[in-house]
C-alpha cells in the first residue's frame, strides 16, 4: 500500500501555510511536505505537526532568489558560501522538524558558461551537500524536471539524474522521482521505477495534463501504485499538484489509501 504525503504548497491553498497542517491531517493524511519552510518559525511549523500528528517527510534547499525565476543554485559559479550556508540552514530544519531528507533543485543552465564548469561546480556543491547532510542523518535527493513548465533546467530525464549521481560518487545521494515531470519528458514510467528502485528516496505525482490530481489525466494510477508496491517502493510519494477544484473535493482519489 502506498504512502502519501500532502504538499502544503500546492494542497490546501484555499488557507494560510500555517491551517494547512491541519486541513492535511483532518483529510487523513499522516505527512506532510513543501518546498521551503525558511521564511516561517522554525518552531511554530514543528509545533504544528505536534499538534497534528503529522511526519515532515520532505522540503527544498534554498533556490535562491525564486521571485526572480531562479530554480536553484548549485550550479552556478560564485555562489558557492550562499549555497552552503543554505546547506546549513536546511539541517537546522531538518533537525528540528525531524525531516530526513532534503531535496535539491539544482537549477537552470547558466548561459556563457562552459558547460565543464558548470558540472564542475555542481558536482562540489552536491558532495559538499551529501557529506554534510550525511553527518546529520539527512538524505540528499535530487530531481529532474519538465522544460516545458521550467525551460532550460538542467536535469530533465531520468539518466541525466543517474548520471550525475554516479558522477558525484557519494552514498548520501539518491533520485526524487517526480511521476508527473518524467511522464511529460520520457514516459516509460512503470520500467523506470523498476530498474532504479534502489537509486529512488522519494517520489511526488500529479496527473497529465494540467499537473491535477490523479483521475484527472492519461496515468492510469491505479495501476503505477500497483507497480510501485510490487517494485518494493517503501517510501513516501508526495501528492504536488494543483487542486483542478478545491482540495477537498479533489480527494476521492486518495480514500482507499488513506
Amino acid at each position: 500500500m502506498p504512502k502519501f504525503s500532502a504538499n502544503l504548497s500546492m494542497l490546501f491553498t484555499e488557507v494560510d501555510f500555517m491551517e494547512r497542517f491541519e486541513r492535511a491531517a483532518r483529510a487523513g493524511f499522516k505527512a506532510v511536505e513543501f518546498m521551503f519552510p525558511y521564511s516561517y518559525d522554525i518552531n511554530s511549523i514543528a509545533e504544528k505537526l505536534r499538534e497534528c500528528h503529522l511526519k515532515q517527510v520532505l522540503f527544498n534547499l534554498p533556490a535562491g532568489k525564486w521571485e526572480q525565476g531562479e530554480r536553484g543554485i548549485a550550479l552556478l559559479k560564485g555562489r558557492k558560501s550562499e549555497f552552503e550556508d543554505g546547506v546549513q540552514s536546511a539541517i537546522r530544519y531538518a533537525k528540528t522538524l525531524d525531516c530526513s531528507l532534503v531535496n535539491c533543485l539544482v537549477g537552470l543552465t547558466p548561459r556563457d558558461v562552459p558547460e565543464e564548469k558548470t558540472r564542475e561546480v555542481l558536482v562540489t556543491n552536491l558532495r559538499f551537500a551529501a557529506s554534510a547532510l550525511a553527518k546529520e542523518g539527512i538524505r540528499l535527493v535530487i530531481e529532474s524536471v519538465n522544460t516545458r513548465d521550467i525551460p532550460g533546467f538542467y536535469l530533465s530525464r531520468t539518466s541525466a539524474v543517474l548520471a550525475l549521481i554516479r558522477e558525484v560518487d557519494h552514498a548520501n545521494l539518491y533520485y526524487q522521482y517526480d511521476i508527473y515531470h518524467m511522464q511529460i519528458m520520457e514516459g516509460d514510467i512503470t520500467m523506470t521505477v523498476r530498474n532504479n528502485i534502489n537509486a529512488i528516496a522519494h517520489m511526488q505525482l500529479a496527473d497529465n495534463p494540467g499537473r491535477h490530481e490523479p483521475g484527472t489525466g492519461e496515468i492510469n494510477y491505479t495501476n503505477l501504485f500497483r507497480f510501485i508496491d510490487e517494485a518494493g517502493y517503501k517510501g513516501y510519494i508526495g501528492c504536488e499538484y494543483k487542486p483542478l477544484t478545491t482540495t477537498e473535493e479533489g480527494l476521492s482519489w486518495i480514500k482507499p489509501y488513506l
